[in-house]
């Protein structure tokens, strides 16, 4: 049997669906799983026993007129792979036209789809939209007749180890995100580690400006990581503290105490799948796995949010305890 895992990213969504692929090979020991990942996130999956192949969805070359003519040659090469089932995580038009493009025999996605994907599925599963990803995700495979297990498999690749030299027992500080209305600002980012000294403070991720006189208890590798490194990291850290974003998601994996910082996203929807996650929501800090309630609107961390954020990592850490 041969079954085609369509989740593309972001690398969130990537993270949450990797328990999809270890039940599926779990309850079918045999089959040929493969996983349709974007090019950006498939060092995620790399050495993932759970998965037969790789199919790397380049996204990023498939941009202006010319993009879209490479882009429309490769989904038509999907016809090559002919899956016995498709399961479409993502739930949009471009998946679920991915999905019936592959020749599979059966697509199956679920009823939250969007974008007009659900005419391209054979079944659909019903799934309550209001549950975690992770959790909706299970319900889609509940379609195909695949149980859920008592416990969940995260398998996160080992990481690469970077040249740099990292203090002892740090916190990793994640600040930025793609996502509007996520990110910390500069000034955010210096009160933050000021507020963690004298733990040290390793400052990861994706920022086009400038932080200028960052603490001296700061190890600015701002720009300077690829994803296995990032890995890496994350593994050595003694504590992470992320907005919203990708590297939350990994840490939550990785089972690593952490923060996840949501302004308007809803950590019960979108957060850290993890008990060891708390989440900064709505003005207060709450375990993850506490009621989030169903405000939508933007609130932005402020400073006594922050330094509250820090010193629950500092007690939590044994740091200026008393």
């Amino acid at each position: 049997m041969r079954v085609l895992l369509i989740k593309p990213g972001s690398m969130g969504d990537v993270i949450h669906a990797l328990p999809i692929a270890a039940a599926i090979k779990a309850q079918w020991p045999d089959c040929h799983l493969t996983w349709l990942v974007d090019s950006r996130w498939a060092d995620l999956l790399a050495q993932n026993s759970d998965l037969d192949k790789i199919l790397e969805f380049p996204r990023q070359k498939f941009r202006g007129i010319l993009g879209w003519l490479r882009g429309a040659w490769w989904a038509f090469g999907l016809s090559h792979q002919q899956p016995d089932l498709v399961i479409d995580l993502q739930g949009l038009l471009r998946s679920a036209l991915f999905g019936r493009l592959s020749g599979a025999k059966k697509v199956l996605g679920g009823s939250d789809a969007r974008e007009g994907a659900l005419s391209f599925y054979h079944q659909t599963a019903p799934v309550n939209a209001t549950q975690h990803a992770v959790d909706r995700y299970f319900q889609i495979l509940a379609g195909a007749g695949i149980q859920r297990p008592a416990e969940l498999s995260w398998p996160v690749p080992s990481g690469e180890t970077s040249d740099y030299e990292l203090p002892d027992r740090y916190v990793l500080l994640h600040p930025f995100a793609r996502g509007k209305n996520k990110s910390l600002t500069p000034a955010q980012v210096i009160f933050l580690a000021e507020k963690l000294k004298p733990l040290p403070v390793v400052l990861a991720g994706r920022f086009a400006g400038e932080i200028k006189e960052v603490p001296e208890n700061v190890t600015d590798l701002l720009e300077l990581t690829t994803l296995p490194e990032l890995i890496s990291l994350i593994r050595r850290a003694a504590w992470v503290v992320s907005v919203d974003s990708g590297p939350a998601h990994l840490a939550a994996a990785l089972a690593k105490p952490l923060v996840s910082i949501h302004t308007w996203s809803d950590p019960a929807w979108v957060g850290p799948y993890s008990s060891m996650a708390w989440v900064w929501y709505q003005g207060e800090l709450r375990r993850q796995n506490s009621p989030s309630g169903t405000a939508k609107d933007s609130a932005e961390v402020t400073d006594a949010g922050l330094e509250a954020i820090a010193a629950h990592v500092k007690r939590e850490l044994g740091v200026d305890r008393g």
